[in-house]
């Protein structure tokens, strides 16, 4: 689904992918490369950020959570928001790291984050082999910085690590695999349920079906061979609310997108959404938002 475009006229398309919407807020904060003598002591701290640390060369001791780690060459650290860790040197030498603090809003891959319970990951793992690679173009990356980043530099590091993120995402299926299949079958169910309910939404666009038309979720389930109740169940628990929550901020996005667009008027907008009238639009985009699409679009939110 492609947020506020206008479907194409019925009969001029002759194929077409739909690709699910992508709307991830990534905050990278405090990365560095760092090299340390012999006597480096941090002390111990907690933050609201999850972080990864990888050691280039030398020992590290962390402490994570009053357990101790040695992490060496190649050796990864994730630690979990509010995780309390200090670190010094494992054997009195000097070390080199490279650390990243960060935040997402992608429900799933927090989700993930969640389900790894490992906090040291040594070189010879699965997923310190597969992010090695992604880590080192970072450490490069980082290395050619020096005083204010340009722009070119903010996208490479945040496209790198994206990257970082799939190679986590392939890695933990091959461990989930091998671990607990069921755990990450609901996960990517959940995942297939939220792509299914966006591209209901686009489809409401496409054809301009009614809002309330009798294509649903329950439509959804029977098409991945699972009871609706099951299908309400494993979203709830993976994304944190309701198919029907998350259809309807999916639809208020959209209107919002819409709104936004002074060429369009609310009666065209609610035809493009699918609903039967204006006067339908309006109550549900009020029951949503709490003001009138007029309300919202004259205030610029």
């Amino acid at each position: 689904m492609v947020s506020a475009f206008l479907p194409p006229v019925l009969g001029q398309c002759l194929s077409e992918t739909i690709i699910p919407d992508v709307k991830t807020t990534l905050n990278l904060f405090g990365m560095h490369l760092r090299k340390v003598s012999g006597e480096w002591d941090y002390p111990l701290h907690a933050h609201p950020q999850y972080e990864f640390n990888y050691v280039l060369e030398g020992e590290q001791l962390f402490t994570v959570n009053n357990r101790s780690y040695i992490q060496r060459a190649g050796d990864l650290v994730l630690l979990r928001p509010g995780d309390s860790h200090a670190s010094r040197s494992g054997n009195g030498q000097a070390f080199t790291y490279f650390c990243i603090h960060f935040d997402i809003d992608d429900k799933l891959l927090i989700s993930l984050l969640s389900r790894l319970n490992h906090v040291l990951f040594p070189s010879a793992s699965n997923i310190a082999h597969k992010l090695g690679p992604i880590l080192s173009k970072l450490v490069d990356i980082s290395g050619s910085i020096s005083g204010d980043i340009t722009m070119s530099q903010r996208m490479r590091l945040q496209s790198a690590v994206f990257d970082l993120f799939a190679q986590l995402w392939e890695a933990f299926s091959i461990e989930a695999d091998l671990s607990s299949p069921a755990t990450y079958e609901k996960i990517e169910l959940a995942h297939q349920i939220r792509s299914r309910l966006q591209g209901l939404v686009y489809q409401q666009f496409k054809l301009e079906l009614p809002y309330d038309s009798h294509y649903g979720i329950d439509d959804i389930a029977s098409e991945l061979g699972i009871s609706a109740s099951h299908c309400y169940r494993v979203f709830r628990q993976v994304f944190g609310i309701s198919p029907r929550e998350f259809l309807s901020e999916q639809m208020l996005h959209e209107a919002k997108v819409l709104l936004d667009d002074p060429s369009l008027s609310v009666s065209r907008i609610s035809g493009i959404l699918g609903y039967r009238d204006i006067a339908h639009f309006s109550r549900q985009f009020k029951r949503w938002h709490g003001t009138s699409p007029r309300e919202y679009r004259e205030s610029g939110q």
